[in-house]
């Protein structure tokens, strides 16, 4: 029966969890050069509109869909057809399967916007926005069904994800180190400073992350209980202790703190987090947030001698958080903190971690190679990447005739 309290939490959550998405424009628009801060802004900003036209008739029903063969749903809830205010049948939660359709919206928006950030100030809109759909379609659809859709493959041999470890931060990590090999460097990378243009914009917005991860993660319990409590708890500690460890990192190798370093490991923690939350108890989530922030650094770090223009560290802080959040999970998971997940490796089930693992590898080794097939297609197409004018002109002018800035 639908619950009136959980009903109310979820409505809340879905709203922190479309948040994100405006203060992910905010994060990386304030890393970019002054002549490329709309353009990076609207490459997140308009998967608001592209993702939920494309969730509605394709996106659900594939992602959430009865199942077919553990691999995908049908399209039998193609525009929403069935879809009612009445609770799923094929999800047993006290809230209208609508509004569980909504709020997982939220995150299939937000993870292509997640990619943009690795090949920041040199991709053309257009061309992006063809890529964003057919990745949706046929990378994170699939995921979803695979870990969370009712008889999906991976849920059903006992591969875990709270609340996207796998499904959002492994698939665009993937997607943003094919999209770096694809589309190469700016132009000057490794001869020139690209400095951000606004910390304090960067700042900003991650404030509205973290905000809006209370959504993300609490809200994955679907339910206003103590599982949203675990993992809202959880969240919080792990995202202090990305950007405690970040910035001690920043001391140790390089004497001084910097406010970047400090936005980068609370992202660090946060994402890393996010598969575990509802499955660990507080000092297992500040381990693991403090993990983010040493191995993320070094990742984020390791980009420069591999000579790697991951413009804002999507694969280094999403991507790595991701693993280790989900290899993370088969260590710390216990079911005396949530009865309804499972053990991991310190609580005598050796075999999870195994599992997370495997779980890595298929998500990750699929997003890579169809990301790689489909940016390398439209490259060849359409051309992603912008010509050098416009690139030392920006995008601000060149793709969308405006400036930020007068």
């Amino acid at each position: 029966m639908i619950n009136g309290a959980d009903t109310a939490f979820i409505l809340a959550a879905a709203g922190l969890v479309l948040l994100m998405t405006p203060g992910l424009a905010l994060f990386y628009a304030g890393m970019v050069r002054g002549k490329n801060v709309l353009g990076t802004i609207m490459q997140s900003f308009f998967m608001i509109a592209l993702i939920s036209i494309e969730w509605v008739y394709l996106g659900y029903s594939m992602s959430f869909g009865p199942d077919v063969g553990g691999v995908i749903g049908d399209l039998s809830w193609f525009a929403l057809n069935g879809v009612s205010n009445a609770p799923s049948p094929d999800y047993a939660t006290t809230i209208p399967q609508t509004l569980f359709m909504i709020y997982q919206c939220m995150f299939a928006i937000i993870t292509p916007a997640l990619i943009t950030g690795a090949f920041a100030e040199r991709v053309r809109f257009v061309p992006f926005l063809v890529f964003a759909l057919f990745w949706a379609i046929l990378v994170y659809n699939p995921v979803c069904h695979w870990v969370w859709g009712s008889g999906g493959w991976l849920a059903k041999m006992g591969v875990y994800d709270f609340a996207g470890g796998l499904v959002v931060h492994v698939t665009c990590g993937a997607a943003a180190l094919a999209a770096v090999l694809v589309i190469g460097p700016r132009r000057g990378y490794g001869r020139q400073s690209f400095m951000p243009h606004s910390l304090p914009m960067t700042l900003v917005g991650t404030g509205l992350l973290w905000f809006g991860w209370f959504g993300f993660n609490g809200g994955s319990a679907l339910a206003a209980n103590g599982v949203a409590v675990t993992a809202f708890v959880a969240t919080h500690l792990a995202g202090m202790a990305g950007m405690f460890l970040w910035v001690v990192m920043e001391w140790i190798t390089q004497g001084r703190a910097t406010t970047l370093g400090a936005a980068s490991g609370a992202i660090a923690g946060l994402a890393t987090i996010t598969p575990a939350a509802g499955f660990v108890g507080p000092n297992s989530a500040i381990i693991i947030g403090g993990l983010a922030g040493v191995i993320c650094f070094g990742a984020v770090n390791l980009k420069g001698r591999l000579k790697l223009d991951d413009s804002l560290d999507v694969v280094g802080i999403h991507g790595v958080g991701g693993v280790i959040g989900t290899l993370c999970l088969g260590i710390f998971a216990s079911t005396a903190v949530n009865p309804g997940g499972v053990d991991g490796l310190l609580a005598g089930n050796a075999a999870q971690l195994g599992k997370q693992a495997f779980g890595v590898v298929v998500v990750g080794g699929y997003t890579l190679v169809v990301s790689w097939i489909l940016l390398k297609i439209i490259h060849s197409t359409m051309g992603l990447r912008v010509d050098e004018e416009s690139e030392v002109v920006g995008l601000d002018s060149t793709e969308h005739t405006e400036t930020a800035y007068n």
